[in-house]
Formats: C-alpha cells, structure tokens, sequence
C-alpha cells in the first residue's frame, strides 16, 4: 500500500511539472520580435490562402506583457507607419492595441508551426503571419 501512495505521488509531480514546462515554453516561443511574412484574405468564398509579402513591419513581445510594433496595428496592412503599443495576454491568446480608434481594440492569436498569426475581425477572415526574427 505504501508503495501504490509514493507511486500516486510520483505520477501527480511528473504532471504538475510537464503544465509548467508548457507554459515556460510557450512563454519563451512568444517572446522577442516577429516579422510580417504573409497575409491572408477571403474573398467570400473560402478560396482564401496566405500570400508572401514584402514588409518590414514587426510585432516585439516583452516578459511584462506589453508590444510594440513599427507600424499600426488597427488596421491589417503590410505598410509601415504609426507605431502601435499594447498588452498581450497567452492566457486567452489575445492582443490589446491601445492606440487605435476604438479602443481597447483586441485580436486573437496562435503560434502554429513556428508562425505567429493574428486574427483580424474582419467580415471575412483576414490574418497575417510573422516568423521570428
């Protein structure tokens, strides 16, 4: 019987440690500058798909769960302008912009493959992916 409760306990420390590691890592995944690499946009029609782009544009995460960017993030747009400022929380994968004009002006991401990708309320879908710097 001892032994079936130091297993228990054993079990119960491996799982506790794993959920950490997970968020460390993905911490440390979001973490830094990313770069515009391509936009998506739907027609309408479903047929939409990710097309290269040629940017500068860049998104830098920081550990105290502020952004910036070089450009505006209101707006999806590849062009480099206004720079933006805001908050991200990886709990509920979202972006806060706090300069837009309907603030605050949120927006969903995922890390998939290596790739940031924020989601745009657009009326179809409309994204953008950033690889790393």
């Amino acid at each position: 019987m001892r032994n079936l409760a130091v297993y228990i306990v054993m079990v119960f420390s491996l799982i506790a440690c794993s959920d950490d590691d997970k968020v460390k890592s993905t911490d440390a995944e979001l973490l830094g500058t990313w770069k515009l690499s391509q936009v998506y946009m739907d027609p309408g029609d479903g047929s939409g798909d990710f097309t290269s782009v040629d940017s500068e544009k860049t998104i830098s995460f920081f550990s105290d769960g502020t952004l910036n960017s070089n450009t505006d993030l209101c707006f999806i747009s590849s062009e480099i302008g206004q720079p933006s400022t805001g908050t991200f929380s990886e709990t509920e994968m979202t972006i806060t912009v706090l300069d837009c004009d309907v603030s605050p002006f949120e927006m969903n991401f995922e890390i998939n493959n290596n790739n940031l990708i924020i989601s745009y309320f657009c009326i179809e879908a409309c994204q953008e992916k950033y690889v790393k710097l």
